[in-house]
């Protein structure tokens, strides 16, 4: 073995251990927002909460993530100090607020508040995840992103598994989540930076126009919002139209527990539709995969409702495949956004991203209930293809850009 072969095997070594930890990190304290899910049912039965609060309950932490979001963006946070630092004290002070959750109580108008702190914590994990991953990628940066969100995707199926196994008590799991995002915050410290850290960022509070001057940046984050105009959406509701649907077709208990299980499913099989979407984008094309999966996911939003209440086997076949593409491509944009931003604005540029794209959740999260009841099960989820086909427009018009020559080590 030469010299340079040996630099490369501990380069290597060095590479990998780090993004195991980032990414056991990021999960480890995401887990204050997968909990807020999981514990909305034990909830229910023990307090009599109104349906404002139980959603209130988990679109606080949504809120709260956007206004972090855009705060970080604003102050170039994550491009002017040691992301390292950030994940931390955002996780310790996720933890923190958190558990103050136990000594207010679920009932309490303090504990909304609570909830807006935890989300604006998980801007500095989230994105900030991303960019210390994005440092490491040396022709993978789709595969690297892909690692981190198909742990997340996992994590936010876990709930519904929870939940199929008989619910969980919601003061151990709020006491968990906490320990688990403290101890993440520790962790994060024995993370390396890798070789592509950006210099420092002065503070710029313009710096996030770029996002929109920046035309291929402007077509990316077009894309990705296409993408999380279904997302979300689709997350939300999936359980619910399954649990309808099967209930349709053979009524009883076993109908709504094989729901659940089938929810889990739906959602967890898209940690690996993440994982392989960046394998095949790092080869054929960034924007390649974000189209073709966009093209999947959008005829899976429109054919899906002409199968309620058919044999349940069918319904979660067709699931298996809609979970799989609706986040396939969801990294992508991001690591295209990781190729395409000035490498001292990485941070920043991904945080904008994430932030522009959770306030599109919480409108199309409250979209289909009302596109169920006005079209009913057979078309409510047809609107969600909108996004899709939009965002495949913004990526063919990236595909056709020079620019887009940087993505993916050439591979459009």
């Amino acid at each position: 073995m030469t010299s340079g072969d040996a630099i490369a095997t501990v380069d290597n070594a060095r590479k990998w251990r780090s993004l195991t930890v980032i990414a056991a990190s990021q999960v480890a304290a995401m887990a204050l927002w997968f909990s807020a899910s999981a514990v909305v049912p034990a909830l229910m039965r023990e307090y009599d909460l109104s349906a404002f609060s139980q959603s209130l309950f988990t679109s606080s932490v949504q809120i709260g993530f956007v206004a972090g979001s855009f705060a970080s963006a604003l102050l170039s946070l994550p491009d002017r100090f040691d992301p390292r630092r950030i994940f931390m004290l955002c996780a310790l002070f996720g933890s923190i607020v958190n558990a103050a959750i136990l000594l207010a109580g679920p009932a309490s108008a303090l504990t909304p508040v609570l909830r807006f702190l935890t989300g604006a914590a998980m801007a500095g994990v989230y994105p900030v995840g991303m960019k210390l991953a994005g440092t490491w990628a040396r022709r993978d940066m789709g595969l690297v992103v892909g690692l981190l969100v198909g742990a997340l995707t996992l994590g936010s199926a876990s709930p519904h598994l929870f939940n199929a196994l008989g619910g969980v008590d919601w003061r151990f799991t709020i006491l968990a989540a906490s320990i688990s995002a403290g101890v993440a915050g520790v962790a994060i410290n024995f993370a390396e930076l890798g070789p592509n850290l950006g210099r420092a960022a002065r503070l710029r509070p313009g710096a996030v126009l770029a996002a929109w001057r920046n035309v291929p940046m402007r077509l990316a984050n077009l894309g990705y919002l296409g993408h999380m105009w279904e997302l979300y959406a689709m997350w939300a509701w999936v359980g619910v139209f399954m649990q309808a649907s099967f209930l349709a077709a053979q009524p009883g208990e076993t109908s709504i527990v094989a729901a659940k299980y089938a929810t889990f499913a739906t959602i967890g099989i898209g940690a690996l539709g993440c994982v392989a979407g960046g394998l095949v984008a790092d080869r054929i094309g960034r924007t390649t995969l974000t189209m073709l999966a966009m093209g999947v996911s959008g005829l899976c939003a429109c054919l899906i409702g002409f199968l309620f209440g058919a044999p349940p086997t069918l319904v979660v076949i067709v699931c298996l495949v809609w979970g799989v593409a609706v986040v396939a491509d969801s990294a992508q944009f991001s690591a295209s956004i990781a190729e395409l931003a000035p490498p001292e604005l990485v941070g920043t540029m991904l945080t904008l991203q994430t932030s522009l794209g959770f306030i599109l959740t919480l409108a199309t999260i409250h979209l289909i209930p009302y596109s169920i009841e006005w079209l009913g099960w057979t078309f409510g989820f047809a609107p969600l293809a909108i996004g899709p086909f939009l965002g495949i427009w913004a990526m063919a018009a990236l595909r056709a850009r020079p620019e887009a020559a940087r993505l993916a080590g050439g591979n459009r």
